[in-house]
């Protein structure tokens, strides 16, 4: 079933059976400790891939309540999407899987999920935690539970990041403020967005090269807009994961700015028969002058 495993758990099980049997230390640990299912309170781990976990666990939280009340701290983190490997890395301290001997997660895991995520926890005014230095970990080498993401400086995958910037959908009010956003912005286009998958952590977005209206192209080139907003879509998953909503495919009017390699977008709107406002700014913005040109 698949609670009780999956392609992390089966190769963690492996390795385990390769390292031989477990020694006086680890029957100390697993005297010490006792295994307790995954209550469904506990979101941050049910679910995981395994049903059992050790109390006290790798934080030393002793009871579940504790466990339940700390882990649920860092479930804003997860909805950031700061990392794939994110969950895992935090449960497997929050909620050890019950096997032989305690399995701390690899000090490259810990120092990967770290890069991604220390920034956007900075963003609110919190430091990466002492009690997650990840010099505590095990070297690859030894047993531990390794990154099941690719490499993320693999050419075949962009880690995506996740942004500081709360991005959500404009409501279209007028019209009037819709030509004043675009007249600040950079750039603004007309795009249609798909999401690729549904199954992982982070959700992939591709942009629909068919489907691109560029109502202002400020100082990009025309022609390198859609790869700009499709590097756009694979780095910043947060903003992205907002517009969607859920949804497999939209149409959306975004604009934003250049910030040298990069395009940041400020501002989106969904492109549907209700948004009249919306409509009608775009009919409007081929004749639309903005302030600094009028003058």
């Amino acid at each position: 079933p698949s609670r009780l495993g999956g392609p992390w758990l089966l190769g963690l099980m492996a390795r385990l059976l390769l390292w031989g049997a477990p020694g006086a230390w680890a029957s100390y640990l697993r005297r010490s400790s006792s295994c307790m299912p995954i209550p469904h309170r506990m979101a941050l781990c049910y679910d995981i891939g395994y049903s059992e976990m050790r109390i006290p666990n790798l934080l030393e939280h002793e009871t579940m309540t504790e466990v339940i009340q700390q882990s649920s701290s860092w479930l804003p983190l997860l909805a950031r999407e700061c990392h794939p490997d994110a969950r895992i890395f935090l449960c497997s301290l929050f909620a050890p899987i019950c096997l032989d001997r305690l399995i701390y997660p690899c000090r490259s895991l810990c120092e990967a999920v770290k890069r991604s995520c220390a920034p956007v926890m900075a963003c609110y005014g919190y430091p990466w935690p002492e009690i997650l230095n990840c010099n505590k970990f095990p070297a690859d080498h030894e047993l531990c539970i390794a990154a099941v993401s690719m490499d993320e400086n693999s050419s075949s995958r962009r880690m995506p990041r996740a942004s500081c910037k709360d991005c959500e959908l404009e409501e279209a009010s007028t019209a009037r403020e819709i030509l004043e956003s675009l007249c600040a912005n950079d750039f603004a286009v007309k795009i249609r967005i798909l999401r690729k998958n549904t199954t992982t952590t982070i959700s992939d977005f591709d942009l629909d090269p068919s489907k691109v209206e560029v109502l202002k192209h400020g100082p990009l080139l025309r022609t390198e807009i859609p790869a700009r907003l499709q590097q756009w879509l694979d780095i910043d998953a947060t903003c992205a994961h907002n517009i969607m909503r859920g949804t497999h495919a939209g149409v959306f009017v975004v604009s934003g700015e250049v910030q040298s390699d990069k395009v940041v977008v400020n501002k989106a709107y969904a492109w549907q028969k209700r948004n009249r406002n919306l409509h009608q700014a775009v009919r409007r913005w081929k004749h639309h002058r903005c302030p600094e040109q009028a003058g």
